[in-house]
């Protein structure tokens, strides 16, 4: 079980950094281009609910471990996002953080240390977890859209939907095999999100491969 929880911790470490590439384009072009900062505003507010929710359960060690450092990392995406972001960028992702990252969180912390007792705060904070835990996998439904739209995974990396998929799995059953059905469920549309992020990255990677192949003829 020791071996297991170190791939466990390693594969959601390196789900976190996946995103570096990409922001690694954005402090090189010195532009965020077409990226959206939605993804990982929603990602640190999911990692700060779970970073709650481990410190309210027993042998909440690993999820302590990963959520500090998902909050860590997300934060350095988010100031290099608004280092480089237009003005317009720069403003919609502050009303986000203030919103959720501190507004909504805050209003959770008064509200269940305030209105429920030690028993029921583990499973209130257990449920809002799911459902921001959804709402992380959904975020990149903004990103798939505009594959569609313009027919271009340009904005889309295929290591990201990879990982995204695999840690869903790992999640899933971690969660089953401990019992924690509040860690457990949301990953299974994680695993439904990623495998359509990769099929459609297939498609339109594809597609653009055909045209470059065209261009040269």
């Amino acid at each position: 079980m020791g071996e297991a929880r170190k791939v466990h911790v390693t594969v959601s470490f390196l789900v976190y950094l996946s995103p570096m590439p990409t922001f690694y384009r954005i402090f090189k072009r010195k532009s965020t281009q077409g990226f959206q900062s939605i993804p990982y505003s929603v990602a640190l507010f999911s990692a700060m609910l779970y970073l709650y929710y481990a410190f309210l359960k027993q042998n909440g060690i690993m999820l302590i471990t990963i959520n500090s450092f998902g909050i860590l990392i997300e934060s350095l995406y988010l100031i290099i996002y608004m280092i480089y972001a237009t003005r317009d960028s720069k403003i919609f992702t502050a009303k986000l953080l203030i919103l959720f990252n501190l507004g909504a969180f805050g209003l959770i912390l008064l509200f269940t240390y305030l209105l429920s007792n030690a028993s029921k705060r583990l499973s209130i904070v257990g449920w809002i977890c799911v459902i921001f835990s959804v709402s992380v996998y959904a975020a990149p439904f903004s990103i798939m859209r505009q594959v569609v739209r313009t027919k271009s995974v340009e904005f889309m990396p295929f290591s990201l939907s990879l990982c995204l998929t695999v840690c869903a799995v790992m999640w899933f059953i971690y969660g089953f095999l401990i019992q924690d059905y509040y860690i457990a469920a949301p990953n299974i549309l994680g695993l439904a999100l990623g495998v359509t992020q990769m099929i459609l990255y297939l498609i339109y990677s594809k597609r653009e491969e055909m045209k470059f192949w065209q261009k040269l003829i």
